[in-house]
């Protein structure tokens, strides 16, 4: 009897269905959170659409992993409100929730000796019960080889690097196929190369129809891939919009209380961000 319960919970779920681009997939609404007693966000208002990546940025404690942490309805708000796929998102089950978005927090630790392939196998687990656990097998095969971990996946989680886990823990997002993806500073732990690779997969799913929010510190990065970006500042959002008309070096020296100056890449036009140095050579 507890089996066709939990067969019919599952059938009951209500799956997420494909939308235009441009859908909004995600929002917040007049976003108040408080932690520890501290005002972390500010009235924050934020949306995500299907085909576009949207580039958090900002200063340590800025709010940008709270405002993510709420979008993904992983941390209460104070006030205001999040909807997820046209609801609010307390409306959604649990179940539900993760078939409309998956997350990769901060840090990827794992406490039990699982292989890689077990692990980005676990991005299926929403599915089952439902008739894409029949993609099960493609996905985590997509997954793996566009974060280049196929080579590795007999070996255990714990035994990688660093960077090695934060590719196999992207993997795992990536295999749940949901159609929004929040990412917290995927490409911390990551070498130049794979930094571009992570980016690079965010702009693919883009194009593929799914939402992309993503925390990152490389103004570069986020300059040369987002549609977007929302720049926070003491838990408010001090600009917002496609980065060649928000990075300007008045903003951004302000905000991260550190002179810039912001250049067009001589061959791309993408604005590049480098802070002001004194000389190690200054003329006599």
């Amino acid at each position: 009897m507890g089996m066709m319960r939990s067969f019919f919970a599952q059938r009951a779920r209500r799956l997420p269905a494909a939308v235009p681009l441009g859908t909004v997939l995600a929002e917040a609404r007049g976003l108040r959170v408080r932690l520890g007693g501290r005002v972390v966000l500010d009235g924050v208002d934020l949306g995500v659409a299907a085909g576009e990546v949207v580039a958090l940025v900002g200063p340590n404690g800025a709010g940008k992993s709270t405002l993510l942490a709420a979008l993904a309805r992983d941390l209460p708000a104070e006030s205001g409100e999040v909807v997820l796929d046209g609801l609010p998102a307390a409306a959604w089950s649990a179940g539900e929730l993760a078939l409309r978005r998956a997350v990769l927090p901060q840090s990827a630790e794992l406490s039990f000796p699982f292989a890689v392939e077990e692990v980005v196998r676990m991005g299926r687990a929403p599915w089952a019960g439902t008739a894409a656990r029949d993609e099960d097998d493609a996905a985590v095969r997509a997954a793996m080889a566009a974060t280049e971990v196929t080579g590795f996946a007999g070996r255990p989680f714990a035994a990688l690097s660093g960077g090695e886990r934060a590719r196999v823990a992207l993997a795992r997002v990536l295999a749940q196929r949901a159609p929004l993806l929040l990412l917290d500073e995927p490409t911390a732990a990551l070498d130049l190369r794979h930094q571009e690779l992570v980016l690079r997969v965010c702009r693919e799913r883009a194009a593929a129809g799914d939402a992309v929010v993503v925390v990152l510190h490389d103004l570069g990065l986020a300059g040369a891939y987002a549609d977007r970006v929302a720049v926070l500042h003491e838990g408010r959002i001090a600009a917002e919009g496609p980065p060649d008309r928000v990075y300007g070096p008045e903003l951004l020296s302000r905000v991260y209380a550190q002179p810039v100056d912001v250049i067009d890449h001589p061959l791309t036009g993408e604005p590049l961000v480098i802070p002001r140095r004194v000389s190690r050579n200054p003329s006599p």
